[in-house]
């Protein structure tokens, strides 16, 4: 039996981890061919991770063909899995997003705030293409996106695709379990978390240890080790006891936008001036990485992937496809439709959730109402959300302008339009959906 899987943004510093992931789980999952997708912008990148990638399976010695094209379309007949992993207009979009609202007074990061919101801008109506290719050219197919902003992305392809075997996925889940079982000392297999909320921005409501319910003591340690679980592209201010103990549960690395946005705009503001804006950095990263991918020595993954901030999203994908292939039924933590997991939200909003992984889906696990400390906060999220995915796929200004306005990281009626102009026409070579010459809101 074959099985294929076509990697969109095959180009990508971090698919040297998705090939090391399916090369470790041969013995369950006997991928046949991989394809690597990437746009001709990219060639030289896309090659250099095709050849890495046959050195990897090479010495192996496993029987997984590889190859790369410029062609979705033809790349998509008989897949069985398709990852996304793009970014739109790039580093050089990225920088813009960052760099723009901080000249503002506001916070720039690439899934958060205004930033995150044009990143979503650009990328649902070229998801939204390839899930149409999709159900047209392998409809039996999993899409499985690891795409940022990773949960408004899934939303918008299940509600506005034909295509509707979609799951969202994303590291944070596991930085934070990796992050507990270093306070326990444990391994992180150990260690189970009960997430609530939405992507980027979940909390850890329950911990388990060995199935013992521990999540006092975790919170304790959480204020006693100022413990970091952030991932490497967000610089840990660590939390506050009363913070923690007035909440009564694990936030994660992102919430400190969000908790902390005084200390955190001052630090990068300051960054900012100093080395530049993370994506600036990012790119020196992804030079040093290319560098070291091109060597034909190298057969693995090198360890200076973990310095981007996206490490173990591949690995997060290698385990969901292992499930859903083998109907393992094991729980994983997930995008996906909501499904009355959560009361207060509607069932087809798309949340992350721990779910039961089968041959048919995720099968979110029942978590009831919001707890009231975080109500308000995940519900006005969720609708700020709704916003987003109705403007990127609609084009409609008055819709962005209040996705911006109704965004925690922004939420300034004075300032909003003047983002909104500037990111509009930084961006605008990727937003054919705005057309900036109709009449906007006065």
């Amino acid at each position: 039996m074959t099985i294929k899987v076509v990697i969109i943004g095959g180009g990508s510093s971090y698919t040297p981890e998705i090939i090391e992931g399916f090369i470790e789980r041969y013995h369950n999952v006997r991928i046949t061919e991989i394809v690597l997708v990437d746009i001709p912008t990219g060639k030289a990148k896309l090659e250099t991770i095709a050849s890495l990638a046959k050195r990897m399976v090479k010495k192996s010695q496993l029987p997984i063909r590889i190859s790369y094209t410029f062609h979705r379309r033809e790349a998509l007949i008989g897949a069985d899995f398709v990852t996304t992993q793009i970014r739109v207009g790039g580093l050089e979009a990225r920088i813009k997003d960052e760099r723009i609202p901080l000249k503002h007074g506001f916070v720039g990061q690439e899934t958060n705030g205004a930033g995150g919101i044009f990143k979503a801008f650009r990328t649902i109506p070229i998801l939204l293409n390839i899930a149409s290719d999709m159900h047209e050219l392998c409809p039996d197919a999993w899409l499985i996106n690891f795409t940022n902003p990773a949960g408004i992305v899934t939303e918008a392809v299940i509600k506005h695709s034909p295509h509707k075997r979609v799951i969202g996925v994303c590291n944070i889940p596991f930085n934070m379990k990796s992050g507990i079982a270093k306070m326990f000392d444990c391994d992180v297999r150990d260690i189970e978390i009960e997430f609530v909320g939405m992507n980027h921005f979940i909390f850890g409501k329950t911990v388990w240890l060995h199935g013992e319910n521990v999540t006092d003591e975790a919170l304790k340690r959480l204020v006693e080790y100022n413990q970091s679980y952030s991932p490497a592209n967000i610089v840990s201010l660590g939390w506050s006891k009363p913070f923690i103990e007035s909440l009564k549960m694990v936030p994660n690395p992102y919430h400190q936008y969000y908790f902390q946005t005084k200390e955190v705009l001052e630090k990068d503001l300051q960054a900012f001036q100093d080395i530049g804006t993370r994506a600036e950095v990012v790119q020196q990263v992804e030079i040093n990485l290319f560098e070291t991918y091109q060597d034909t020595e190298l057969m693995e993954k090198p360890k200076e992937l973990e310095q981007r901030g996206g490490a173990y999203y591949s690995d997060a994908a290698c385990n969901l496809i292992e499930s859903i292939y083998t109907n393992k039924q094991d729980i994983q933590t997930v995008n996906t439709f909501n499904n009355g997991a959560i009361s207060d939200l509607k069932d087809d909003d798309v949340i992350e959730v721990n779910a039961v992984i089968t041959s048919e889906g995720p099968r979110p696990l029942t978590i009831g109402s919001l707890p009231n400390s975080i109500k308000g906060l995940i519900t006005k999220m969720k609708n700020m959300e709704h916003l987003v995915i109705q403007a990127a796929t609609t084009g409609d200004y008055n819709q962005a302008y209040l996705a911006l306005l109704m965004n925690p990281l922004v939420a300034n009626e004075k300032k909003a339009k003047t983002l909104l102009d500037e990111l509009l026409e930084a961006h605008k070579d990727y937003l054919p959906q705005f057309n900036l010459k109709e009449e906007k809101i006065l």
